[in-house]
């Protein structure tokens, strides 16, 4: 993408000026935070084992199983651990912790996540907002791994949360995950909580299975997101959704341009899977609106309904939005209609 030349510069030179003092705030916390409800949140008990140098140990079959055994939730739900394929998988634990190349990554690993009492520290802090809004939520064990991008970036349970750190150690990296180049902007050290926290947000978020249209797709998400920009509230937009600070003011900007696309195309209501890719899921722009505008720009859009939706609702707890699953209920209640 050729961001030097961004950027609906037609619009612009009209809507600059508002884009630039909504970035300071739409678009996140670039000199500070957002309102923070759960600021003085009680604390929760977080505790973070790292497997990475008990793998990287591994010689034997033997040794392997021992590791397994050490570490049985671990076993079951991240390396699917099953009797009929028990001696497989020995086996693939112990070539992966001997290869050379995996065993750089786990050096690069380790100097790109030093300290895991800043890790203990991160989640805490997430994890204490989450259970502000949820208190029903309780902090599962939570490991560190090197899965040499075989297995989940993330997985989580309310038994288990895994960290593949090595996904996350970003461009320095000698090797990285096989997802092309906009993707990987989300897979650095600063991408682990925002990936994180929509991952702990799909617990709560409702959703109708019957509902698939692509509103229902675009609310969807931006109740994911809005959820993780309360319990992440000094973490800019732009790292929320994975975009440059440019792609973030083009947005703002043309807000209004975007939210007319949708209505003029007729997109709302369409259940086509390949629009819904379009504009939903991912990729790396979105030429149907500008070929600069990027990819998910559906999802920003949910995510902008929305701040609407609970601005026009002050009194919605973020557990009844995260519980409503009519879309359609949402956009008419938010009052939607930025400005061209």
């Amino acid at each position: 993408m050729n961001t030097n030349n961004f950027a609906w510069r037609r619009w612009l030179p009209i809507f600059l000026g508002a884009g630039l003092s909504l970035g300071g705030c739409k678009s996140g916390p670039a000199e500070g935070c957002r309102p923070d409800a759960a600021e003085d949140a009680a604390a929760v008990s977080v505790q973070v084992q790292r497997l990475e140098p008990a793998f990287f140990q591994l010689k034997t079959p033997a040794q392997a199983q021992q590791f397994m055994d050490a570490h049985p939730a671990f076993a079951r739900y991240y390396l699917q651990r099953q009797p009929a394929t028990e001696k497989e998988l020995e086996g693939s634990l112990v070539q992966l912790a001997t290869n050379p190349a995996l065993q750089k990554v786990g050096r690069e690993t380790a100097a790109a996540f030093p300290d895991s009492a800043a890790l203990r520290h991160d989640l805490g802090e997430m994890f204490r907002r989450v259970h502000y809004y949820f208190p029903d939520f309780r902090v599962p064990p939570t490991v560190t791994y090197v899965s040499g991008f075989l297995a989940k970036d993330i997985y989580v349970n309310d038994s288990l949360l895994v960290m593949s750190l090595d996904w996350f150690i970003g461009p320095k990296a000698s090797k990285r995950p096989d997802l092309p180049q906009y993707m990987l902007r989300r897979y650095t050290p600063a991408g682990l909580m925002p990936l994180l926290a929509q991952d702990v947000a799909s617990k709560y978020n409702k959703h109708e299975l019957t509902a698939n249209s692509m509103l229902d797709a675009m609310v969807h998400a931006g109740k994911s997101l809005y959820f993780a920009s309360l319990v992440l509230p000094c973490t800019p937009d732009s790292v929320l959704m994975g975009y440059t600070r440019r792609e973030m003011l083009g947005l703002d900007a043309n807000e209004g341009r975007v939210w007319a696309h949708f209505l003029e195309k007729n997109l709302l209501y369409t259940t086509t899977p390949f629009l819904l890719q379009k504009y939903v899921g991912e990729r790396p722009n979105v030429p149907e609106i500008d070929k600069t505008c990027p990819g998910r720009v559906g999802q920003w859009v949910g995510l902008q309904i929305i701040r609407k939706y609970v601005a026009e609702h002050p009194d919605v707890t973020l557990g009844r939005l995260m519980a409503e699953k009519n879309a359609q209920r949402i956009l008419n209640d938010s009052h939607y209609r930025p400005k061209r």
